[in-house]
């Protein structure tokens, strides 16, 4: 295992007291590694520390976040970081000291029979003689459950593991949708399903060096939720599983928004709504999926990762799955099987709002979307643009295909609920459309309310006076409110903190 790359993250909030020392209890192991802290923007200056130490130690890298987005989400960007830089091995783990880098070594030496280790607070007796009555109850209540419900006989809520990268596919991570501490046994229950090998090793767990525990009876209620759904999700039949697919994504969203798009993919059932259907997918099909490909691939390279941000039924991306890495994104789970169906090689499917991104900072090389901006009000649009941004890394190119008031599907639905209404028949055949495009300028103060500068307007034949298609690219210089964003692409410390939270 010596020519072996191992990486370590550590996810932190407010370690300031224990981070100094763990990076040199860890770099000084007898095997090489790398170490990646994952703040979630620490208000105790826990973030400039991990920055000193990386400026001096090349391998000590920092991700910055933007605030608490959950321990799993920190996990989970870190072992996509981990992918992204073909790491063999990935061991993840506290910065409290509960789990000791001591163990480590034994960690790795047991790997190579193995695709994960964990490390087991059941396997000694007393292993957790010096935590308080909570905390062993919940630790005992959780691991009962999941051996229970989910059949897994390991300590399957515990941090503390390795993961072997080149076994394990990440596709398999890309499943996950839980952002909390429900991680855990939801990642490990994906890849006990697949059947890999999983060995344990016994650890002793002591109480925490310095802070507090960061774990709350409303975690706790949460994390037996998820486990319930994962549950009945396996019980059910396939016919059933869209509506615990529901539960699922109301983890992740929580936007009341998702039962009207719900509504607006799931079957229709009169006649004009039928009709509108057959309609809308022949456009869709012979007009806007040859001026997205278009489009798409001037701006942007083949086999770029792009995020469709608002993806619907994925009918206009059949093409366009063939040139990029797309990640379809959406926040109705009707709209994300359409997807699937229509595009069965897909991956990375993401339930979620546009409005809060479960990705990692500066991790797409583009986003776009057709007919999902008018949607929002001009209040909300900036903070979308913020997210965005977010995600983009420096050098992409955010694509709208935005429709405008003077569009002629537009003034075609118009009248066409106009005449409905005069025969009796208040159907609507499309969501409202609020922020419709009035003109280039109208366009311009959105998006550089939102961080980006418009480089490209168009409206034409392309996609038959459809949609005014905008590309952008991020405004330089940053605003004040919207500092340097992103995640690592490089081997030293970058600050990728948001101030605007």
């Amino acid at each position: 295992m010596s020519k072996d790359r191992v990486l370590v993250v550590v996810p932190t909030y407010n370690e300031k007291n224990n981070v100094e020392r763990l990076c040199s209890e860890l770099l000084a192991l007898d095997h090489p590694l790398d170490l990646l802290f994952v703040d979630d923007g620490s208000p105790d200056g826990t973030g400039q520390i991990l920055d000193a130490i990386a400026a001096e130690d090349a391998r000590v890298q920092v991700m910055h976040r933007s605030g608490k987005l959950g321990v799993g989400s920190g996990h989970l960007a870190g072992i996509g970081w981990a992918y992204d830089r073909g790491y063999d091995w990935l061991v993840t783990m506290d910065c409290d000291f509960t789990h000791r880098p001591a163990y480590l070594p034994f960690f790795l030496e047991m790997g190579a029979q193995s695709a994960v280790v964990l490390g087991s607070r059941y396997m000694r007796q007393q292993s957790l003689d010096e935590w308080n009555l909570f905390r062993k109850t919940l630790t005992h209540v959780g691991h009962l459950l999941t051996r229970t419900l989910l059949g897994m006989p390991y300590d399957a809520t515990g941090a503390y593991r390795l993961y072997r990268l080149s076994v394990i596919p990440r596709g398999l991570f890309e499943q996950v949708i839980s952002m909390g501490y429900s991680f855990f046994f939801e990642s490990l229950y994906l890849i006990h399903r697949e059947g890999l090998r999983i060995k344990e090793f016994p650890i002793d767990l002591p109480a925490r060096t310095y802070g507090e525990s960061k774990m709350r009876v409303r975690d706790a209620l949460h994390s037996a939720s998820c486990l319930f759904r994962i549950y009945l999700r396996e019980l059910l039949p396939a016919s059933a599983k869209e509506t615990t697919a529901r539960a699922q994504l109301e983890v992740r969203t929580g936007e009341d928004q998702a039962e009207d798009w719900d509504e607006y993919w799931q079957t229709r059932e009169s006649k004009s709504e039928r009709l509108y259907s057959v309609i809308a997918s022949f456009y869709r099909d012979f007009i806007i999926k040859r001026a997205l490909s278009g489009v798409m691939l001037g701006a942007f390279q083949p086999g770029s990762r792009v995020l469709h941000a608002g993806c619907g039924g994925g009918q206009v991306d059949t093409d366009v799955q063939e040139s990029f890495d797309v990640i379809p994104l959406d926040i109705s789970v009707p709209a994300l099987l359409a997807y699937r169906t229509a595009n069965p090689n897909s991956r990375n499917l993401v339930g979620a709002s546009i409005l809060s991104l479960p990705l990692a900072e500066r991790s797409v090389d583009g986003i776009y979307n057709l007919g999902v901006m008018e949607h929002f009000t001009e209040e909300t649009i900036p903070q979308i643009l913020h997210e965005f941004r977010r995600v983009l890394r420096d050098d992409g190119k955010l694509v709208l295909f935005w429709p405008p008031a003077f569009g002629l599907s537009v003034r075609a639905l118009k009248l066409i609920h106009r005449v409905l209404a005069v025969t009796g028949n208040s159907v609507t055949l499309h969501p409202a459309e609020v922020s419709l495009v009035r003109s280039r300028e109208h366009v311009e103060r959105l998006l550089q309310a939102g961080g980006f500068q418009v480089d490209r307007y168009e409206f034409g034949i392309r996609d038959a006076f459809t949609h005014v298609i905008v590309s952008a690219v991020k405004a330089e210089p940053l605003q004040k409110d919207d500092d340097a964003i992103g995640v690592l692409d490089g081997t030293t410390s970058v600050d990728v903190r948001q101030a605007y939270g």
